[in-house]
């Protein structure tokens, strides 16, 4: 998943429409190499949690080539590609730090890694909710994926579960 030679760079591909997993097995069989970040979702549906696998990034594929050899328009004449992201004439180059830390966050299929585990004592800020900027202090981490904080409401302690992913380190 990562580019080896200093001239192959990352680009931004625009899909078509739930066309992802197509585009990106069209590409790699014309041997480019792709890169498609997946984060777990979880949704309601007549009362039944289910959980998918969504492109981080909904609409885009990341494309690694050399943009000097010139092979580009392969890549918007794909199948399941709408167009290579562009500024001007030639396309944009991602990044390579970008791309690079977004790979060492996920596993070897795409998957994002959950964030480092929080651990008892932690100081975090809420990033949703009601309480969203609001910092508080871990007090337990459930395996339902919750974790129980602290929050300080009007001068009293109070204890309350929210998602791992609405916390970030404060």
């Amino acid at each position: 998943m990562t580019c080896h030679d200093g001239t192959t760079r990352w680009f931004l591909a625009q899909l078509k429409p739930n066309c992802q997993r197509i585009a990106q097995r069209n590409l790699t069989q014309q041997g480019f190499q792709t890169f498609l970040p997946l984060r777990e979702e979880t949704r309601r549906h007549r009362g039944k949690f289910h959980s998918a696998l969504k492109p981080l990034f909904p609409g885009y594929i990341f494309v690694a080539f050399d943009a000097a050899l010139g092979g580009w328009n392969a890549i918007n004449s794909t199948y399941g590609i709408t167009r290579l992201v562009r500024f001007g004439e030639a396309p944009a180059a991602v990044p390579t730090d970008i791309v690079s830390q977004l790979m060492l966050r996920c596993d070897e299929a795409g998957k994002l890694l959950p964030p480092r585990a929080l651990k008892s004592g932690d100081a975090v800020s809420l990033t949703s909710g009601p309480f969203s900027e609001f910092v508080a202090t871990v007090e337990q981490y459930a395996p339902d994926k919750r974790v129980w904080v602290l929050l300080d409401l009007m001068g009293r302690q109070t204890r309350i579960a929210v998602e791992a992913e609405a916390l970030r380190l404060a």
